[in-house]
């Protein structure tokens, strides 16, 4: 896991608005080239393979033992005829008994556990089946838009948050910023759920093992990773994954086993929406599995309640940072990430430049599509003066060239309403970027890496540095 263009400032990746406006204007850039900016985000049909996620000889399309067919069939009795239909689908498609997962188990092994096997109170197996079998059957249906509070919990739910942060239930103001709180309207989940998406996209056996540990009761999954995709030594990764509070124990120098849970009130979360989901909401997996993801990267912190975080390396209260992102991905998928930030940020949050050609970008990221990787990108929105005022994290997922040749990326935004994969030009989108999680061999030729942890470092004792400072007061300020 490392990083490269380490002057450039961290900035948080939570929700925007960025992408949602029809109309674009030509942007002056800090290193006064002027840039075209036209947009085209023209929903596509997503069943194409732009970027396939597995190779044609290892697809297995037929159940092929008695065993196989009772697992099918015992998981297709909970279905409905919509989500049988889709089964079949997964089953064509070579999905179902995929076993890109941790421990070789399939899809549909998985499947077959969550419907035999007990779930967390108040998760009917076939409320998990069904969203699981849906979201593999179409990645593009995840979301992190987190839908209404039912007014019947609503009480209850301040209650329980007030309870929780220690507030006083006796006065108005706290009250009210409790039920501000929770009735969250802008998720900051776009980092979890990017790589929820590309969990469910390239690792479906994964995705779904994952789903059965954490809506069983024990709600909690484990996982082996290496720790030289963390770091090239041992102690530092053992450095990391101490920073970062996720639990874990080695059998030796080569390989940890991490657990990943859902904070205590995702469950909460995951509940009301079995049976108060509306449209374009997310459904009781994302709950879960968002949950899930933001734990490992704001250090055990998060709080589904509120949509907020704590933690260690970030002093927002909302999303995650470039640092906890890798992070993240790189535990997540088993694989050694590369954070690239591409964009120098100084320290009033202002854009002053780049650290890399535009064509460079391009071919880095090109490259990684071509070996058959998505490219989770942390992207910006500037004011009139450079000065950033938002920041998201979607998906490449693929890139094509238009009729004049030029290129154009396919991506997937979780938090769009747009169920399907949307293109955006490249000419539009690299001046936007400001860091990409690549895989190693792309980057390796092009520039010198820094291990991820010494930014991690590096972060913490700068933001203990400026928590210190901002807590001395002048003694003239407090004369006045």
């Amino acid at each position: 896991m490392y990083s490269v263009g380490l002057n450039s400032r961290q900035y948080n990746y939570s929700t925007t608005d960025a992408f949602k406006s029809t109309s674009v204007k030509n942007v002056e850039h800090p290193n006064n080239v002027q840039h075209q900016t036209s947009l085209v985000s023209n929903p596509i049909n997503n069943t194409i393979p732009f970027n396939p996620s597995f190779a044609a000889s290892n697809l297995r399309t037929h159940l092929n033992s008695s065993e196989e067919k009772n697992k099918f069939n015992t998981v297709s009795a909970l279905l409905d005829k919509s989500a049988r239909k889709q089964m079949k689908e997964l089953l064509k498609s070579g999905i179902l008994l995929n076993s890109n997962s941790n421990d070789q188990s399939t899809v549909l092994d998985n499947l077959y556990k969550i419907a035999v096997e007990d779930r967390v109170k108040g998760l009917p197996a076939e409320v998990i089946l069904k969203d699981t079998i849906s979201i593999l059957n179409d990645p593009y249906t995840i979301t992190q838009q987190f839908g209404d509070i039912p007014k019947n919990m609503n009480q209850m739910l301040v209650d329980k948050y007030m309870d929780d942060n220690k507030m006083d239930k006796d006065k108005l103001i706290p009250i009210k910023l409790a039920e501000l709180d929770i009735n969250v309207e802008h998720s900051g989940t776009c980092v979890a759920s990017s790589i929820e998406f590309n969990l469910a996209k390239k690792m479906p056996a994964e995705f779904a093992r994952f789903v059965e540990g954490i809506s069983s009761p024990k709600m909690s999954v484990d996982k082996t990773i290496k720790l030289s995709n963390l770091t090239d030594n041992a102690l530092d990764s053992i450095w990391l994954l101490n920073a970062f509070e996720v639990p874990f124990k080695m059998d030796n120098f080569n390989n940890a086993h991490l657990t990943f849970a859902p904070d205590k009130n995702a469950i909460i979360r995951a509940r009301m929406q079995v049976t108060n989901r509306d449209p374009n909401e997310r459904s009781s997996v994302d709950v879960l599995m968002q949950s899930t993801l933001m734990q490992i990267g704001s250090q055990q912190t998060y709080d589904s309640l509120s949509d907020k975080r704590k933690g260690k390396f970030n002093q927002n209260d909302k999303g995650l940072i470039e640092f906890e992102k890798t992070f993240t991905e790189s535990v997540v998928e088993d694989k050694n990430k590369v954070s690239v930030t591409y964009q120098t940020v100084d320290d009033n949050a202002r854009l002053i430049g780049y650290e890399t050609d535009f064509e460079t970008m391009k071919h880095q990221i090109s490259d990684a599509l071509n070996m058959g990787e998505n490219v989770i990108i942390g992207y910006t929105q500037v004011d009139a003066n450079n000065e950033i005022i938002n920041g998201h994290e979607i998906t490449i997922v693929g890139q094509k060239y238009d009729k004049n040749g030029n290129l154009i990326f396919i991506c997937n935004d979780t938090d769009d309403d747009i169920p399907n994969a949307v293109e955006y030009s490249a000419e539009y989108l690299l001046p936007k970027i400001h860091h990409a999680g690549l895989p190693q061999a792309v980057v390796k030729d092009d520039v010198k890496l820094v291990e991820n942890w010494v930014e991690g470092l590096k972060s913490y004792n700068e933001m203990k540095k400026n928590k210190s400072n901002s807590n001395e007061v002048s003694p003239h300020k407090n004369a006045a």
